[in-house]
């Protein structure tokens, strides 16, 4: 059994929380770090050193506020163009344009590129992954990013875990291996199948939720005796729907399950809400199907057009849910995107999915003001 005197003394060293990298500290309540000696102790008694948020977020799932900013973030992760590692690159499939960096070629430098499409288990089984892969190259390279190869992952299930360890030992050569990606991507529970996956043990060992930003300072897990894996603190995207929603409301955004489209047929000046945290108005082409991708419990609603306003006034938090009378009070109120297509396109909203439209129709997206509305060449 471990004494206080010879945890003052791991303190010293610098001991750090397994479930986020924020170095524990037994002083400063309501920090970042912070944790309780009384429960460091009874921490070390069951190989579970966490600080206090930590622990709460994995058995009683609570979030506590920490006090630090995307700049904080973006200096955690200037280190990597300084190494000579591969940087894998962890990005939603779901929401792919919500999971992009900018100016993620400082944080590389010369450093390979692996791009890895998490929570592919979501995506409709109908879409094949050779697509999907190839899909996936082409956004990346119109953002000028030019990975060295493109896997797909299911954090939750852990099914492709032995490929993506095939090509990280493949293209690391020998070298540490850093995982990057915008809060809420799935870094944190991918790395933890590859744990569970290597030493056979099941049990979590970083802390992961649905809350963006729960990894805070860099975790290193041993490859070898001369690297490491290191999960890297998620960068912070404010225009994200989750940074706008209530806990109870954020079930609605991140699907678990696999997507099921919803297929409506519309008519010029028809209106699709998607609850009361987005709109969709289709304003004008000829009567066509549009197919919606969203959370399957996330309710859809359509009406005209020339209504749409008052009828949200009226039943946003109530007929339209989400969010809940009480998380309606802090979004932001919805801002109206136009856009004409010219080919199959999608408009994206930013953290909570996307409505196909065919080409040559004027249309308009809704969102609370912060969140980005945006197209792209159609996903499927």
């Amino acid at each position: 059994m471990i004494s206080e005197t010879e945890v003052q003394g791991l303190l010293a060293d610098g001991l750090r929380c397994i479930g986020c990298g924020a170095l524990i500290q037994t002083t400063k309540k309501g920090e970042l770090g912070y944790t309780p000696m009384s429960a460091l102790l009874k921490g070390f008694e069951h190989d579970e050193v966490l600080c206090q948020r930590c622990f709460r977020l994995r058995h009683y799932n609570e979030i506590q506020p920490v006090d630090l900013t995307d700049d904080d973030f973006r200096r955690l992760l200037d280190q990597i163009s300084a190494t000579n590692s591969l940087v894998v690159y962890v990005m939603d499939v779901f929401d792919f344009s919500g999971s992009l960096i900018p100016g993620l070629h400082r944080f590389v430098g010369s450093n390979p590129v692996l791009l890895v499409g998490n929570k592919v288990d979501v995506l409709p089984r109908s879409l094949k992954r050779t697509k999907i892969r190839d899909w996936m190259r082409q956004q990346a390279n119109m953002a000028g990013l030019r990975p060295v190869d493109v896997a797909l992952t299911s954090g939750k299930n852990g099914d492709d875990i032995p490929h993506l360890l095939d090509l990280i030992e493949e293209y690391r050569d020998g070298r540490s291996v850093y995982v990057v990606g915008v809060t809420n991507v799935g870094k944190s529970t991918l790395i933890n199948q590859i744990i569970k996956y290597v030493t056979g043990d099941k049990k979590d060992v970083i802390t992961t939720s649905r809350f963006p930003g729960t990894t805070l300072d860099r975790i290193e897990i041993p490859l070898d005796d001369a690297s490491n894996i290191i999960d890297t603190p998620g960068i912070i995207h404010a225009d994200q729907m989750a940074h706008y929603l209530t806990p109870n409301d954020l079930k609605y955004v991140s699907p678990q399950k696999e997507l099921k489209p919803k297929t409506y047929q519309l008519n010029p000046e028809q209106t699709l809400f998607m609850g009361a945290l987005a709109r969709f108005d289709y304003i004008q082409g000829p009567k066509t199907g549009i197919t919606a991708y969203f959370e399957n419990n996330l309710m859809l609603h359509r009406t005209k057009l020339a209504n749409a306003d008052d009828f949200y006034s009226k039943h946003a938090g109530e007929l339209l849910l989400p969010p809940t009378t009480e998380g309606l009070a802090a979004l932001p109120p919805l801002q109206r995107h136009e856009f004409k297509t010219t080919e199959k396109t999608d408009l994206v909203i930013d953290g909570l999915g996307w409505i196909t439209v065919p080409a040559e129709t004027v249309i308009a997206g809704w969102a609370p003001k912060g969140v980005s509305v945006l197209t792209r060449k159609a996903m499927i």
